[in-house]
């Protein structure tokens, strides 16, 4: 998983409360457990006017115009700001895997799905709750001025603003200590790797005979 310290980028508007997991990648495309490849679709019965198809030539659909995502000047987004309840619907980690592959790294917004949110924690994403009244003035800022960008510090837990204002946000130190040091499930049992080769040696040492071919 990619490590997470400072990160700068525009950001791009999402003015819709409830966002469901379909809504973010649609369920044809769940077939794939790649983890890449979903960034292309991200959004897709937004994004595009005719249904997507896993394997489609994407660069050949008709867009819509009238999508946020397809908007020039939100094309190299990599900060996603949204609505309360973000990632509701159903459990699939495809969500964050399509949002990490298109490159949002950070989603700000009031609330999220549990599931999700722990999701993104596991995938490189870092989602941060602001108070609904911060949220609504971040959108008026960034449509007020083209090519808004934050950087968000996880380190001292702060977005800092264009305009040098400066937004703390809270993130619970365990999922904290993942992000800045690139851990993933897998990587934190393999922090313990020295200790669980140990105790297997300990057990083929005390249990011979459970080792021993049939």
């Amino acid at each position: 998983m990619k490590k997470f310290s400072v990160h700068q980028g525009v950001v791009m508007p999402l003015d819709r409360a409830n966002v469901d997991t379909d809504f973010i990648i649609p369920k044809q495309f769940l077939k794939s457990i790649k983890r890449t490849g979903f960034g292309v679709n991200l959004f897709d019965e937004h994004r595009y006017l005719d249904k997507g198809q896993p394997g489609a030539d994407n660069s050949q659909r008709p867009v819509n115009p009238d999508f946020v995502l397809n908007k020039p000047r939100y094309r190299d987004a990599s900060v996603l700001l949204t609505r309360r309840n973000f990632g509701c619907g159903s459990s699939r980690e495809h969500a964050p895997w399509a949002l990490d592959d298109y490159g949002f790294r950070v989603i700000i917004a009031p609330s999220f799905a549990d599931i999700f949110f722990n999701n993104c924690f596991k995938n490189g994403i870092l989602p941060i709750v602001l108070e609904e009244e911060v949220v609504n003035d971040l959108f008026k800022e960034v449509e007020a001025q083209e090519g808004y960008s934050l950087t968000v510090d996880l380190e001292s837990q702060e977005i800092r603003k264009p305009d040098g204002g400066v937004i703390p946000f809270n993130v619970d130190s365990f999922r904290k200590h993942c992000l800045l040091n690139g851990l993933d499930d897998i990587g934190l049992t393999l922090e313990d790797a020295d200790a669980i080769s140990g105790f297997e040696q300990q057990w083929r040492e005390q249990s011979p005979w459970y080792f021993r071919a049939p």
